[in-house]
C-alpha cells in the first residue's frame, strides 16, 4: 500500500523546475480588507495591494456548521474580490476555513458538507483556482480537541480526513484547481492536558502522513502543503531563526521542513506555500491616532527599516528554496487594534504607505526579474527577443541580462556591443541597421547577471534599415 502511494505523490508532484522558487515565486499579501459587498471598496484596497508590488492576495472565506453552498451575501463580495483582482492583474488564493475550534467540522456530516461549501465556492467564482483548506488545524484556537484522552493526536486524524474529502469535492469542479494543505502555525507544545493544547508542525506533519496511510487512501490529499512560518518574534531575523532543537519550523528551516514532507507523503518534492508571515512595525506618534489598545510585550515591533529589511530577506530565502511556490505577507494594511498584527506596509485606516513600501517592492521586483538574491546551482537562462522598427533595434530580456549583440555581414564580425536590461523592460540596442541591409544578421546572448546559466547565442535576419 505505501509503494502505491508513494507513486500516487510522485506523480502529483512532478512539476517543471522553472515553476519553484527563483522568478517563479508568487509574492503577495494575506489580506481580507478586499472582501467587500461594495465594488468601490474591493477595488481600492485591491489598488493598493498592486501598488504595494504584490502580485497575488490570500484572502478567507469562513464555512459554518449546516451550510453546504456559499450564500448570496458570500459571493457577492467574492465577486467583487475577483473582479477587482482581474482588474489588477492579482492571482487569488482562497482558503475555507471554519471560524474558531467551537466550529470544529469534526462529524461525518460536518465533513461532508465543509467540502460541499469549498466546492460551490470554486463553481461561483471560476477565476479562483488556488484553495487552502482550514487554517492552523495544529492549534486549539482552530481546531479541537487536540489530543484523545490517551495523548494521542485526535487532531490530525481529524484533519485529514476533512481534507481528502474537500480534495476530491474540488477536483470534482476542476481538475486544474490545486489544493493546498496544511497551513499550520509554526510551533507547538506537544503536551496533552495543557490550558492550551497544540501541536508542533513537526509532529503534526508525521500525524498526518501516517492518518492518510492509516486510512487506506491510495489517492492524493493535496497538491501542495502550506505552513505560516512566523518568526518567534518580529525582532528575529528571518535568515537566522532556524531551530535545529526543536519542532518549530520557520522560514529558515525549509531543510526540516522537506525532510518532514518526505517522511510523511513519500515525496521530497512537494511543492510549499507560505501564505502567512509578518514582521510587526513600531507605530510612529504620528499615525497613533489610528490605532486603539495596547501591544502586548511578546511582539517586540521593530523600525520600518528593519521590517523593510526583514521582508527583504524572507523573500530571498523563499527565492532560494526550490520547492516553495508562494510567499504571502500578512498584511499588506495594519491591523487597528494594536493587540492584532501592525505587519502591513500602510498604516490602519488610511492610504499612507509606510517607508518600508519601497524597498520592499523592489524586493518582489527583483524576484521577479531573477536578481533578489543568488542562489547556489540556480542558473537561470535569458533568451532575449529583438525587435526590429526601421534602423531601430530593442532588446527584450524576460529576466535581468547582461548581453552581448553582435553585427554581421555574411561571416565577418562588423560591430559588437554589451550592456544591462531589466527584466521585462525593453531596451534600445546601440546598433544602426544599414539601410542596405540584405545579408546582414544578429548575434545575440543574454545571460543572468545574478544565477547565470550558460549563454546560448540567437541568430536574428535584419530587414532593411
Amino acid at each position: 500500500m505505501r509503494y502505491a502511494i508513494t507513486l500516487a505523490f510522485l506523480a502529483l508532484v512532478a512539476a517543471p523546475n522553472a515553476l519553484a522558487g527563483g522568478p517563479g515565486l508568487l509574492i503577495g499579501a494575506t489580506e481580507d480588507a478586499p472582501r467587500s459587498a461594495t465594488m468601490t471598496v474591493a477595488k481600492t484596497q485591491m489598488d493598493l495591494i498592486a501598488a504595494a508590488g504584490f502580485r497575488a492576495v490570500r484572502i478567507t472565506q469562513e464555512w459554518a456548521p449546516g451550510e453546504t453552498s456559499l450564500p448570496a451575501t458570500g459571493r457577492l463580495v467574492l465577486e467583487n474580490v475577483a473582479a477587482a483582482a482581474k482588474l489588477d492583474a492579482v492571482t487569488v488564493i482562497c482558503v475555507v476555513m471554519n471560524h474558531g475550534s467551537a466550529t470544529t467540522p469534526l462529524t461525518a456530516e460536518d465533513q461532508q458538507d465543509f467540502a460541499s461549501y469549498a466546492a460551490s465556492v470554486a463553481r461561483a467564482i471560476p477565476s479562483f483556482r488556488i484553495f487552502v483548506v482550514g487554517n492552523e488545524p495544529n492549534l486549539n484556537r482552530y481546531w479541537l480537541p487536540q489530543f484523545n484522552d490517551d495523548g494521542s493526536d485526535a487532531a490530525a486524524p481529524a484533519y485529514e480526513s476533512l481534507l481528502a474529502q474537500t480534495y476530491d469535492a474540488l477536483k470534482a469542479v476542476s481538475p486544474g484547481i490545486t489544493v493546498i494543505g496544511g497551513a499550520l502555525a509554526p510551533r507547538g507544545g506537544d503536551r496533552p492536558g495543557t490550558i492550551r493544547p497544540t501541536h508542533s508542525p513537526t509532529v503534526f506533519i508525521h500525524d498526518l502522513g501516517q492518518a492518510w496511510r492509516d486510512s487506506g487512501r491510495t489517492d492524493p490529499i493535496l497538491d501542495a502543503f502550506d505552513l505560516h512560518p512566523y518568526e518567534d518574534n518580529s525582532s528575529v531575523m528571518p535568515a537566522a531563526g532556524t531551530h535545529p532543537n526543536s519542532t518549530t519550523i520557520a522560514l529558515a528551516d525549509y531543510d526540516k521542513l522537506v525532510a518532514s514532507l518526505g517522511d510523511a507523503f513519500g515525496s521530497y518534492d512537494l511543492p510549499i506555500w507560505y501564505d502567512e508571515f509578518g514582521v510587526e512595525t513600531q507605530i510612529p506618534a504620528s499615525e497613533a491616532s489610528h490605532y486603539t489598545g495596547t501591544e502586548p510585550a511578546t511582539v517586540k515591533p521593530v523600525p520600518e527599516a528593519t521590517q523593510a529589511a526583514y521582508y527583504r530577506q524572507a523573500i530571498q530565502l523563499a527565492f532560494c528554496q526550490p520547492n516553495v511556490r508562494g510567499l504571502m505577507l500578512f498584511h499588506s494594511i495594519d491591523e487597528q487594534e494594536l493587540s492584532g498584527w501592525q505587519s502591513g506596509l500602510y498604516y490602519a485606516g488610511t492610504t499612507t504607505a509606510k517607508s518600508s513600501l519601497p524597498a520592499t517592492r523592489l524586493a518582489i521586483e527583483q524576484s521577479g526579474r531573477g536578481v533578489v538574491a543568488h542562489c547556489d546551482g540556480m542558473q537561470l537562462p535569458v533568451t532575449p527577443r529583438i525587435r526590429q522598427t526601421g534602423a531601430r533595434l530593442t532588446l527584450t530580456c524576460a529576466l535581468d541580462c547582461a548581453y552581448t549583440a553582435q553585427l554581421y555581414r555574411g561571416t565577418k564580425l562588423v560591430r559588437g556591443i554589451r550592456g544591462r536590461a531589466l527584466g521585462g523592460t525593453p531596451k534600445t540596442v546601440a546598433l544602426t541597421v544599414p539601410a542596405t541591409a540584405g545579408g546582414y544578421r544578429l548575434r545575440v546572448t543574454g545571460v543572468n547577471p545574478v544565477n547565470p546559466a550558460p549563454a546560448a547565442p540567437r541568430f536574428v535576419k535584419l530587414r532593411r534599415g
